[in-house]
């Protein structure tokens, strides 16, 4: 047996150095990305992340970097400096920055292009407390009501101007603290994240009045992955390949909610932030009740319904926040419903 040995182990060593020197080449065929998210690591990004941890991106040819947003980091700023190739962002922001219209530093004119619709259903609220004076919407002309920066104010500025109402803005900052110190009358929040916090704060359902955005015919459909349009026309294969692996990423988590959260969780330890499993939980189904829509013929994952843009671009039309509309042909370039059906 002993004289079989060399020749096993000549075998063994060639086929080691055959794996290792087809690694590199396996690598190096990879193309380099980056995704710029809207916010920190939480359930709200989940199918990213587990595109990025199960290898769904690798499998497409893609070395994907995600990079979290947060206060100061605006993902479609980083998208027009080239700091990343893709990003999320809400419809309204798509289209006002595509026409021009963008609020703020360097991404006036952004030719940015929609390459799947995530969100269908506005998840924004405005919170109140319900033994407060503010019944409806109108009734917050001229209190205290707390605002997040850049696309979060898009429909809230629709509707205070649709109302004829002025509110005192107050900034916003990344927790409702301000809101339980009483130091707005009314503060934003999203159905999936703020609203569930207050809840778990020890608050009951009874004790706030909340009025979503969806309710007040401005139900703009929200968080979307978007490129430049020099991206995709430079290389159509890479955006297709981080399309599909972000949807499938997507439709692993809601099949796999217990991993998907396992995932973010770590994401979010990495990042030093608070986890809390419960409302991760909550999050996540949250999110799939927003991916999904809300009727029985619901669009599928990515896609956009042509009436969606029509509603979002003449909001912000008629209320002034875009001079100019892009053409839904040149802003989408997903499924688009009906298409193919």
């Amino acid at each position: 047996m002993a004289k079989h040995m060399p020749r096993a182990l000549r075998l063994a060593t060639l086929l080691l150095l055959t794996l290792c020197l087809s690694l590199p080449a396996r690598a190096a065929d990879l193309k380099h990305a980056a995704l710029a998210l809207q916010w920190q690591p939480q359930a709200q990004f989940a199918g990213f992340y587990v595109a990025q941890e199960k290898g769904f991106y690798q499998q497409a040819g893609v070395d994907m970097k995600i990079i979290p947003g947060g206060p100061d980091v605006v993902a479609s700023k980083l998208l027009a400096e080239g700091r990343a190739q893709f990003a999320t962002m809400f419809l309204a922001t798509g289209i006002e920055r595509r026409s021009g219209q963008g609020q703020g530093g360097g991404m006036d004119g952004l030719p940015v292009v929609l390459l799947a619709q995530l969100v269908q259903r506005s998840a924004l609220m405005i919170i109140t407390r319900a033994d407060s004076p503010i019944k409806s919407p109108k009734d917050l002309d001229g209190k205290r009501v707390g605002l997040w920066d850049n696309e979060f104010r898009l429909q809230p500025l629709a509707l205070f101007q649709r109302l004829g109402i002025h509110p005192v803005i107050i900034p916003q900052s990344g927790t409702l603290n301000l809101f339980l110190r009483g130091g707005v009358d009314a503060a934003s929040a999203m159905w999936y994240n703020e609203y569930h916090s207050l809840l778990a704060s020890g608050l009951d359902p009874e004790d706030l009045r909340v009025f979503f955005y969806r309710d007040l015919d401005l139900n703009f459909p929200e968080d979307g992955l978007y490129a430049l349009e020099d991206t995709l026309a430079r290389d159509p294969d890479l955006c297709r390949a981080v399309t599909a692996a972000s949807l499938r990423g997507w439709e692993y988590a809601f099949a796999h909610p217990n991993e998907a959260l396992d995932i973010v969780q770590n994401r979010m330890r990495e990042a030093h932030l608070p986890s809390s499993r419960a409302h991760q939980r909550f999050m996540l189904a949250r999110m799939q009740d927003v991916m999904s829509g809300a009727a029985p013929d619901s669009l599928p994952l990515g896609s956009l319904d042509p009436a969606d843009f029509e509603r979002v671009a003449e909001a912000l039309l008629a209320q002034k926040l875009i001079h100019t509309r892009p053409s839904l042909e040149a802003f989408f370039r997903g499924q688009l419903r009906g298409a193919g059906q």
